[in-house]
């Protein structure tokens, strides 16, 4: 009459432990996964940053105003004095 109720008891007890086991080494092969995905995402970004540190960024530099007919030009850097003197500059619409 033990021996009825020992053989399921044995089964389930062997099957939980496999489903424990196979569900553990499942997780760790989905962390290693992912830990290996995100290492390469790092490469990756780091890439992209380097490349856009290279671009070059609008700065502000004067204002434009418009008085009657006259289009007054405040510079707020005199660096750029010399190219708007030459004519070196571009007009955007939008």
């Amino acid at each position: 009459m033990s021996l009825d109720l020992l053989i399921p008891f044995g089964i389930l007890i062997v099957l939980v432990v496999y489903l424990i086991y196979s569900r553990s080494r499942f997780e760790n092969d989905i962390v290693s996964l992912y830990d290996k995905k995100f290492d390469e995402w790092k490469d990756a970004t780091l890439i992209t940053n380097n490349n856009e540190e290279k671009k070059v960024c609008k700065e502000l530099v004067g204002l434009v105003f418009k008085e009657e007919y006259n289009i007054t030009i405040e510079l707020l850097d005199d660096s750029v004095s010399s190219p708007l003197q030459r004519g070196k500059f571009s007009i955007k619409d939008k």
